[in-house]
């Protein structure tokens, strides 16, 4: 066989092989793992009621400036989607031995708050959108608060301290005004 010939499969072995690696930069860890966070804070049963009592607003169908009260089944269902969509990004970054701490404690933040959301949150938001009583919605967020803040506490308060010196380490200008409980 030729030179050129050998010259040639090297050249595509090399090239196949770097297009196959999945390189990740500090940046997209630290955003995927720990700046999207915010997308579930503030989290448990008072932040629920407070997110949950004064609905959003989406056009009405049909027209460019009536708007309309969300119902609050539809507010959490959006969340559940968003965090979703969040945890993909994460559980898709590449294993490194220098963010599999941070990128696990940031997986299983996400888990838990998606639990919540798919149980807890949407049942709260059944009460809103049904009618239920002020007592009704107030054990719910205690349901909430029981169940899920002190791991969710736990989890994202690691996250920070695993964060913040990753950020360090590669230069990520970060305003560290994070709500610690």
């Amino acid at each position: 066989m030729s030179k050129k010939f050998w010259s040639a499969l090297v050249a595509f072995s090399v090239g196949s092989f770097l297009s196959s690696c999945n390189f990740a930069s500090p940046e997209t860890y630290f955003d995927e793992a720990v700046l999207n966070v915010n997308l579930i804070t503030p989290f448990g049963g008072q932040a629920a009621l407070n997110s949950l009592a004064q609905p959003s607003v989406k056009l009405v169908p049909g027209t460019k400036d009536q708007a309309a009260p969300m119902a609050r089944k539809e507010i959490v269902e959006n969340q559940i989607q968003n965090v979703e969509a969040n945890l993909g990004k994460i559980k898709a970054l590449p294993d490194s031995e220098e963010t599999r701490d941070m990128v696990q404690i940031s997986i299983r933040l996400h888990e838990l708050v998606l639990q919540a959301y798919k149980t807890e949150y949407l049942e709260l938001a059944k009460l809103y959108d049904e009618g239920g009583s002020e007592g009704e919605r107030l054990l719910k967020a205690q349901e909430i608060d029981t169940k899920y803040l002190a791991g969710y506490q736990t989890l994202f308060r690691r996250l920070i301290e695993l964060g913040k010196p990753f950020a360090a380490k590669h230069n990520i200008k970060v305003d560290w005004q994070t709500r610690l409980f």
